[in-house]
């Protein structure tokens, strides 16, 4: 296979990405880490965090010895697998992992810098904690990409000639996917338990019922809630945006090597086209990365204006860029493939800007809650739950006009619904969320800066630094809240797109998984009694042969299934971080209630004893929930056969992308009410309104930083787990 030089710019960009994240993680390891009580304080964090990322990994291992195991036995032993899939799917475990080790490192070390810097200047502590986390988001798209190129070379090597090699090694591609998919479930939901436990706890007992700060270090709970910012929103959402970013170029490459089959070159040039928009966005992402700054003194807006200039610069560029791309590959209707790029890249703004609408006390949604805080905590709950359902109408609207428009843009606006007008529509799809995920270097950015400016405010209040210097870090920490509701909104739309195209792979992979079973003697009869050629069949003759349409009982149920799976997945983690939480509220209180003179500063806490208790919680909670995702599909493409898989994938998507929405919403926007009173409204720190919006925070913690981002993982794992077991599938059909 002839590879055009121009593929060569996808690990070249890797490359660049990666040594871009050292360079600013080098800049942000030469920043002074404070005085003596700041380093202290940054230790503990950083000894915790990493302690509990080995225990992670050492669980996560197992899963993942076990698994592969299941696929070599399927592959080489059934021979209903393709033989890469086992070594595919532990590096795309093994790359997500190390995005989530590295972007953690590096918010272990910073966000003692970051309180430090902001000991100068408010925009000094932006910088540093910006461009720290920027190290996270170049880490991911490096990896995502070097990974990527890798396997497509190598594969390259071993499948040559006719159009079916492409499909065959595309396809293949996303089994790494899965590895991804499903090291970043563990993360999110081990990581989400971990933090939101010791949250929780740090909350209850420290500021509403002994009435002490935030962070104070009087609570025994604080290490582990630091601890927790780390482990959840660093490692467990770089491994989150590590899998969607692969899942979108991987699904397209895959649409693309479909829709352009009976073309060899455009076949490949559209194969590659998402990899090289990936690629240039990387270099895009880091021109916007460089643009954020900000003045003393900067109010809210201010923040989200500094950080939206630096992603909607990247935005415009990259938009741009896509149009000489595909000109230059002379894409098929390459202006109609670019506009629905443009499209998911409008999609993921409008997102993010609905998202910044409704978790930002900037706005009225936020305010309101902060308001009903004055008749009690129930109210404050009342309207967080309405604010975050009403807030699912703006991403709901704008992902279902963002795929008709991808759709009709990349056919060419042709309605007939033929086999190649459905592929190429599907491929538009697939593209859009390449688009909206293209600037991920910065956006992610933007997202992994919010645990360091929380953690950064920590630190200072734990070192007793001057109150101007909180001030500042609590300025950073709100606009954090805000970025990082405004991230899990971005990931979950990209995933609604993400899985969209993951549905026609999955059409894809049971056509070789019954063209593999052809070949060692297996026939099959379609309904009139004639034999049915899977390599031949187009996607009609698919859906009519599998019987997929809503009349059929199996795709209904299959997509009963699937809503009740995203339930039952938040049902599980929430109660999770409920008994974890129990937990750690007892062994607060205990703290307090024996270890004499805590609450007058004369006696140490036992930090330890918490960090243990979360992490032993995590580790135990999270493997029930992250198998479960993986088992549903297993089974019911094992009893439903491929029609209801194709239920549970439609109906996992919509349930589980309009829940997740809610939750992400309604946690930020409790969280940011809070923020509110805390600067002085409604009576400030320590009044009765104050203790109305920390219950609501407390409520909205696992909403936000648990069950809702992991939604987003847990509809594109089943999408992946389905297309990987496609072959046991066809088995059982």
């Amino acid at each position: 296979m002839n590879i055009p030089v121009v593929f060569w710019i996808v690990p070249i960009a890797s490359v660049v990405a990666l040594a871009m994240a050292w360079f600013f993680f080098r800049q942000m390891m030469k920043q002074d880490e404070g005085t003596p009580r700041m380093r202290e304080i940054a230790g503990h964090v950083r000894r915790g965090a990493m302690a509990y990322l080995r225990q992670q990994y050492k669980v996560v291992g197992i899963v993942f010895i076990i698994l592969a195991a299941l696929f070599a036995f399927m592959a080489y032993g059934l021979h209903v697998q393709n033989p890469w899939v086992p070594f595919a799917f532990l590096t795309g475990g093994l790359f997500s992992g190390l995005a989530g080790f590295f972007g953690m490192k590096t918010a272990t070390y910073a966000s003692g810098r970051t309180a430090n810097a902001a000991r100068q200047g408010l925009d000094k502590g932006l910088k540093v904690a910006f461009r720290s986390g920027a190290v996270m988001g170049l880490v991911v798209v490096g990896l995502g990409l070097l990974d990527i190129a890798i396997w497509f070379l190598i594969l390259s090597c071993f499948y040559q000639g006719d159009n079916m090699a492409l499909i065959t090694i595309t396809t293949t591609m996303l089994t790494f996917g899965m590895g991804a998919s499903a090291q970043a479930l563990f993360a999110r939901v081990g990581g989400g338990i971990y933090t939101k436990a010791a949250d929780v706890g740090a909350d209850l007992v420290g500021k509403v019922e002994q009435d002490i700060p935030e962070d104070d270090p009087r609570n025994p709970a604080t290490i582990a809630d630091n601890v927790g910012d780390n482990v959840g929103d660093v490692a467990g959402m770089g491994a989150d945006l590590y899998e969607s970013y692969c899942g979108s170029i991987l699904s397209t490459a895959a649409l693309g090597a479909t829709a352009f089959a009976m073309n060899g070159d455009m076949q490949l040039k559209a194969v590659i086209a998402p990899m090289i928009i990936a690629a240039v966005g990387i270099f895009l992402s880091l021109i916007g990365i460089f643009l954020v700054r900000t003045k003393e003194g900067a109010t809210m807006k201010n923040l989200l204006t500094s950080l939206s200039i630096g992603t909607n610069v990247s935005a415009v560029l990259t938009a741009i860029a896509t149009f000489a791309i595909l000109y230059f590959l002379e894409i098929d209707n390459w202006t109609g493939v670019s506009f629905s790029v443009v499209t998911g890249l409008v999609a993921g703004v409008i997102i993010g800007q609905g998202t910044e609408y409704y978790t930002s006390h900037s706005y009225k949604p936020t305010q309101k809650i902060a308001e009903s805080s004055q008749t009690g905590s129930a109210t404050v709950i009342i309207k967080g739950v309405g604010t975050g359902m009403i807030s699912t109408m703006i991403p709901v609207v704008t992902i279902s006009v963002a795929i008709l428009l991808s759709y009709l843009c990349a056919n060419g606006f042709d309605l007939s619904m033929s086999s190649a007008s459905l592929s190429k529509g599907l491929y538009g799809i697939g593209i859009a969320a390449v688009g909206m995920l293209s600037t991920l270097g910065i956006t992610l950015a933007t997202d992994a800066y919010g645990p360091i400016a929380d953690n950064a405010g920590g630190n200072a209040e734990m070192s007793e630094l001057p109150p101007e210097v909180r001030q500042r870090t609590d300025a950073l920490d709100a606009l954090g809240n805000t970025t990082a509701a405004t991230g899990k909104g971005f990931a979950i739309g990209s995933a609604a797109l993400t899985a969209l195209a993951l549905l026609a792979s999955y059409v894809e992979e049971i056509k070789i998984a019954m063209q593999r079973a052809v070949e060692q003697g297996q026939t099959f009869i379609d309904s009139l009694g004639n034999v049915f050629n899977p390599s031949t069949a187009d996607m009609g003759e698919f859906m009519d042969f599998f019987q997929v349409n809503l009349m059929n009982p199996k795709v209904l149920v299959g997509a009963f299934i699937g809503g009740m799976a995203a339930f039952l997945f938040c049902g599980l983690t929430m109660g999770a971080v409920g008994r974890a939480a129990q937990s750690m509220v007892e062994e607060v209180r205990r703290q307090f209630r024996e270890i004499k003179g805590i609450l007058e500063g004369k006696a140490t806490p036992d930090y330890g004893r918490c960090v243990e208790i979360s992490t032993r919680s995590a580790q135990r909670e999270m493997i029930f929930p992250s198998l479960l995702a993986i088992i549903i599909p297993v089974v019911v493409g094992m009893v439903l056969g491929v029609a209801g898989v194709m239920g549970l994938l439609v109906g996992g998507l919509t349930a589980g992308f309009t829940l997740a929405i809610f939750m992400a919403n309604a946690g930020g926007a409790w969280d940011n009410a809070k923020k509110m009173v805390e600067e002085g409204n409604f009576g400030g720190k320590g009044s009765d309104c104050h203790k109305a919006t920390i219950v609501g925070d407390t409520v909205g913690d696992p909403f936000k930083d648990t069950s809702g981002p992991s939604l987003n993982i847990l509809i594109k794992l089943m999408s992946m787990v389905s297309i990987v077991m496609a072959g046991l599938t066809i088995i059982f059909a």
